[in-house]
Formats: C-alpha cells, sequence, structure tokens
C-alpha cells in the first residue's frame, strides 16, 4: 500500500500545472489566435467577421463571444470545435460588451447608435436597447450582476443602468473619453479609465460618489501619449492594473491606497488586459507591434512577447 501511494504521488507531482486557452482577437486581421498559457505559444488562428473588437468567454468556456463591430454582429465561436456556430443580434458597430455573472444576457456597447444593446445568448434575441450618452464603448458589471454600467466617451461619464429594469438611474462625470470600466471583486469601487483625460475615476457605486481621481506620470513620456484604457483587478482587490494605450506601458495601483506603485514596459500601444484565472500571468493587447506583453503577476515583471495577428484589440482566458 505504502508503495502505492508513493507511486501515486509520483505521478501526480510530475503531471504538467493546468494550461488555459487565451483568445486574441485581431482587428486588422479578422481573425482569433489561440494561445496555451503553459506554453506561451500560438496555437491556432480561426477566421471571423469584420473587425473583431471585444471578445467575452462564458462562464463555463464553451463559448467565445466576438463582436465583429464592422459586420454588425456577436459571432459565437464553439472553443472545442474552434468553429463559429452562430451569430447573435447586436445592433450596430458592436465595440465593447460585457457578460452578466451568470452568463446571460450579455451587454453591448453600440457605438455609432447611442445604445446599450441588451441581448438573450441562448435565445439569440434582443432583450432590451437602452439609450446612453454619445459614443458609448466601457462596459462594466458588478459581482452581483445587479448594476450594469456603461461608459460614453464623448458626454465623458458613465451611465448606471439597473439590470431589472434596463433603466439608467444614474449619472456620473467623469475625465475625457472613458474607456473601460471595472468594478471590484468585493463590488466595493468603481474603476473608469479615461483615454484623453489621461485618469482613472474611483467611484463609490453605492452613491455614485467620486472618491479618486488617479493620474499618470511615465518617466520621458510626454503626458498626452498616457492614454489609460483597459482595467484589470486582482480577485483579493489588492492590485490594479491599467493599460496606459501609447506610453506602452502598464501601470500598476495598489488597490488600498490608489497609489501608483510600478509602470511595466509593454509593447506598442497596449490596449485591453486579461488574467489566467489563477492570476498566475496577465495578458495584454499590443495593437501596433502586434503582439501580446505576458505579465507575471507576482513579481510584476513582463517575460515574454508573443507575435499574434494584425493589430490585436481584445482578450479572453477560458475559466478552466
Amino acid at each position: 500500500m505504502r508503495q502505492l501511494l508513493v507511486t501515486a504521488a509520483f505521478i501526480g507531482a510530475a503531471l504538467p500545472a493546468s494550461a488555459y486557452s487565451v483568445y486574441v482577437s485581431n482587428e486588422r486581421g479578422n481573425s482569433i489566435s489561440i494561445l496555451d498559457s503553459e506554453t506561451l505559444e500560438v496555437t491556432d488562428t480561426i477566421d471571423v467577421g469584420q473587425r473583431p473588437r471585444g471578445i467575452n468567454i462564458s462562464p463555463d468556456g464553451k463559448r467565445l463571444y466576438i463582436l465583429t463591430s464592422d459586420d454588425d454582429h456577436v459571432e459565437v465561436l464553439d472553443t472545442e470545435t474552434k468553429t463559429i456556430t452562430t451569430t447573435l443580434p447586436s445592433g450596430p458597430d458592436p465595440e465593447l460588451g460585457v457578460l452578466h455573472p451568470s452568463g446571460n444576457p450579455l451587454y453591448v456597447a453600440n457605438e455609432d447608435d447611442n445604445l446599450v444593446t441588451a441581448i438573450d445568448v441562448d435565445k439569440g434575441t434582443v432583450l432590451a436597447e437602452i439609450p446612453v450618452g454619445v459614443e458609448p464603448e466601457g462596459m462594466g458589471i458588478s459581482p452581483d450582476g445587479k448594476v450594469l454600467v456603461n461608459t460614453s466617451e464623448t458626454t465623458n461619464m458613465a451611465h448606471f443602468i439597473d439590470t431589472s429594469t434596463h433603466q439608467i438611474f444614474a449619472n456620473v462625470l467623469v475625465d475625457q473619453r472613458p474607456r473601460f470600466a471595472q468594478f471590484t471583486n468585493d463590488g466595493k469601487y468603481l474603476y473608469v479609465s479615461a483615454e484623453i483625460g489621461g485618469t482613472v475615476t474611483v467611484i463609490d457605486p453605492a452613491n455614485q460618489e467620486v472618491l479618486k481621481r488617479i493620474e499618470f506620470a511615465v518617466p520621458g513620456i510626454p503626458q498626452e501619449a498616457i492614454q489609460p484604457v483597459g482595467i484589470r483587478i486582482t480577485q483579493d482587490d489588492s492590485k490594479v492594473y491599467v493599460a496606459l494605450g501609447p506610453s506602452n506601458r502598464v501601470a500598476v495601483i495598489d488597490g488600498k491606497t490608489w497609489e501608483v506603485k510600478d509602470y511595466l514596459l509593454v509593447g506598442q500601444r497596449v490596449w485591453q488586459l486579461a488574467f489566467t484565472p489563477d492570476e498566475k500571468y496577465l495578458f495584454t493587447t499590443n495593437g501596433i507591434s502586434n503582439d501580446i506583453s505576458v505579465i507575471d503577476v507576482a513579481s510584476d515583471k513582463v517575460i515574454k512577447s508573443v507575435q499574434v495577428g494584425q493589430q490585436p484589440w481584445g482578450v479572453a482566458v477560458s475559466p478552466n
């Protein structure tokens, strides 16, 4: 029996760590690149519709929702067969989306029509079209799924939407050209990036009060090149990562003090971010250098650059 246990333990120890699939939308390449999170190599490239930007993975990892902006719909990729199985109505020019924590519905920002579209991903129908500000883009949802936040680039507002009624119940003025909205995992704070303003606004979602405006200063980089876009937060809310666009940096912010702790040099025009579920790595899409950067989260070091398709934009990682 002892020999059997030792052998079993040895076999278990020899097994490789779990690998996740990393999906990258290539805006100009009209494709999705798939990477293995352990080898950090591209394993497949799949042709999709015109101008894929925002992508979202279902909670079970079986479906990838691809917002093909120039085709005016959402394509659904079966992650096992790696084929497009259906399309969903999205309204014109879908750019960024966010899934309800349950996996349904999918909420999509329609940049050209000043709408947010709520889509039932199982029935393939539109549940609601919600009028918002001019040029909506950023999409965030509270951990309990009760509050949806959309940011409008030209109106410079974060719109708070009740997901049960599909009605706006609050509007918060933020900095110029807000591009992304991200709740902390405990739901206590909302971070909104502003591309032209060069800041991140911290909001208390309970009363929609602005608590802090975080500013950035990268040595040797002109202020106009510091353009905050994508935001991701660790599960314990201790670290906030912000993609700073053409400054080619990712800012690391202390989630308690809201102080900027570091700037990590990545590829050119860093846009969106995604963690592996175990938070071992953070992946960045770099639209001008046509690559992704891999950040080791424990050490906050960039460990690798991987070439993908033309103008990588969105990134999502399988949950298992």
